[in-house]
């Protein structure tokens, strides 16, 4: 592992690549190299105006797939961004190919993600408070609020024939002084029908998934989706005492309703539709909407 330095901020990378030519587009202030994906990421600021730059074919520490493959990723991702854009989606600006690298560049997004698992060791070091913590402590009006804008957008996907694929709370950036909120990542959603084609290596945290991203051959599709926004928002509003567990099995498993901050009802509304029974959540989305809606506010 070597580390480099654009601009006084530092990256780790397995061995030494030219990121020199990120000079041209700006002033490099912030990176993230550690995900699964292979890509780095670099907020770039040029005359005022703040930029993402998702850079693909790196040698970064953390990939877990190959830099040619984390290239064709990111490039069918960027024809999802295209697809699917929405008020809370991150706004794709440009792409481009560069050297041994291909770009996506995004609109700068202030903020956090709720689950920013590349700064975990340094709050362990200093005991800071997560994002995710923060969200919690928020009052139910805010985060309610976003539960709306999630709803939004997950209507307006699969309305577009899409299902969401590895979109978890990570995905989520609250903006915790303006108390907006933008969504990213949706890199590996897929077009409809789809199926689970990887058994228990399907894509997504384990302690979110829904029963069938374990099974090999099963359906992909929006009452998917439906368990993936439910398992979402039964956590913004619960204390999750059982994560190691759900590590352990590989599935979202409820909190009790004495972890839960909103009513009996909302509470099972959010049982339906993250059932383990497929048939028993709701119809669609919509659905799991309107009762949603109409119980949180009785």
């Amino acid at each position: 592992m070597i580390r480099l330095k654009i601009n006084n901020v530092e990256f780790k990378l397995r061995e030494y690549q030219d990121f020199s030519w990120l000079n041209s587009y700006g002033e490099v202030f912030s990176v993230i190299d550690s995900t699964g994906s292979g890509c780095i990421s670099f907020g770039v600021k040029k005359d005022g105006k703040k930029y993402f730059f998702k850079v693909a074919g790196a040698k970064s520490v953390k990939a877990e797939i190959s830099e040619e493959e984390s290239i064709e990723l990111l490039k069918k991702a960027v024809n999802i961004y295209k697809d699917l854009k929405h008020e809370c989606l991150i706004n794709l600006v440009d792409e481009f190919s560069i050297n041994e690298f291909y770009v996506a560049v995004f609109d700068f997004v202030e903020g956090d993600c709720l689950f920013d698992h590349w700064n975990f060791d340094r709050y362990f070091e200093t005991k800071e408070i997560t994002p995710i913590m923060k969200f919690k402590m928020l009052p139910i009006e805010k985060k309610l609020d976003v539960v709306d804008k999630l709803f939004s957008f997950f209507n307006h996907f699969v309305s577009l024939g899409y299902v969401a694929v590895d979109f978890y709370d990570s995905s989520i950036i609250y903006d915790f002084e303006n108390d907006t909120v933008k969504f990213c990542d949706i890199d590996l959603f897929r077009k409809m029908p789809t199926f689970n084609d990887l058994g228990e290596d399907y894509f997504g945290t384990k302690r979110l998934k829904a029963p069938e991203e374990n099974v090999k051959g099963a359906n992909i599709d929006e009452l998917t989706s439906e368990f993936t926004l439910g398992a979402i928002i039964f956590d913004m509003f619960s204390e999750v005492v059982n994560n190691d567990e759900r590590y352990e099995k590989g599935i979202f498993i409820h909190n009790e309703y004495e972890h839960f901050e909103l009513s009996k009802e909302v509470y099972d509304v959010l049982l339906k539709a993250t059932s383990y029974k497929r048939e028993e959540r709701f119809e669609s989305i919509e659905k799991f909407y309107k009762e949603f809606v109409t119980m949180s506010r009785k």
